[in-house]
C-alpha cells in the first residue's frame, strides 16, 4: 500500500494527517508540546494510540523507541557513516536495515536484506512530504513510525543528524 505524509508547516507541535494514494485519511500524528526530546503518537482515524514514539536524550548519535499498546517494540539507531545515511531498527518483527541516498531523499527499508518498504521525500514541496509504499508482508503503522523518526533526525530543526 502507499501512503502520503504530508506535515503542517507554522504548528507548535508536529500534527498531521497521513493519508492512502487515493488522498483519504488513514493514520492521524500527533506531538507532544512543551516535553523533552521528541515524543509523537500514531493514532487511528477512531482515535485508538497505535504507535507512541519516544527520542533517547544523551546519546551521541540520534535514537528512537517505537512502542505499540505500551511495549516497546522497536529501537531505531542512526549509525556513524560517511556519505550515505544508514541505520540499524531492532524491533520485535525482526531486524531491519534502513539505507538511504546521501541527499536524504530516498530510502529502502530491507528485512532480512529484503526490501519491504521505499520512501521518497519530494524536492519541491511547501512542507515535508514523504511517499511510501509498504509491503503487505510488515506491520504498516510501525514502518509509518520509522519514516516519522527519519523525518525528526532530518527535517526537524534539531540538527543532530
Amino acid at each position: 500500500m502507499k501512503y502520503i505524509i504530508k506535515e503542517r508547516i507554522f504548528t507548535l507541535t508536529d500534527k498531521f494527517i497521513i493519508e492512502d494514494e487515493e488522498g483519504y485519511p488513514r493514520y492521524e500524528v500527533v506531538g507532544k508540546l512543551l516535553s523533552l526530546g521528541n515524543k509523537l503518537c500514531i493514532y487511528d482515524l477512531d482515535g485508538e494510540e497505535l504507535v507512541y514514539i519516544e527520542q533517547k536524550l544523551f546519546k551521541l548519535l540520534p535514537e528512537y523507541n517505537i512502542y505499540q499498546k505500551g511495549h516497546l517494540v522497536g529501537k531505531v539507531k542512526k549509525k556513524i557513516t560517511f556519505l550515505k545515511p544508514s541505520f540499524i531498527i531492532e524491533s520485535s518483527y525482526g531486524n531491519f536495515t534502513l539505507k538511504g541516498d546521501i541527499l536524504h531523499h530516498d530510502f529502502d527499508i530491507l528485512k532480512d536484506g529484503k526490501s519491504v518498504a521505499w520512501i521518497n521525500k519530494k524536492w519541491l514541496s511547501f512542507s515535508d512530504t514523504y511517499s511510501v509504499e509498504i509491503s503487505d508482508l510488515v506491520d504498516h503503522a510501525f514502518i509509518l513510525a520509522i519514516v516519522i523518526v527519519l523525518d525528526q533526525i532530518f527535517y526537524d530543526g534539531n540538527n543532530n543528524n
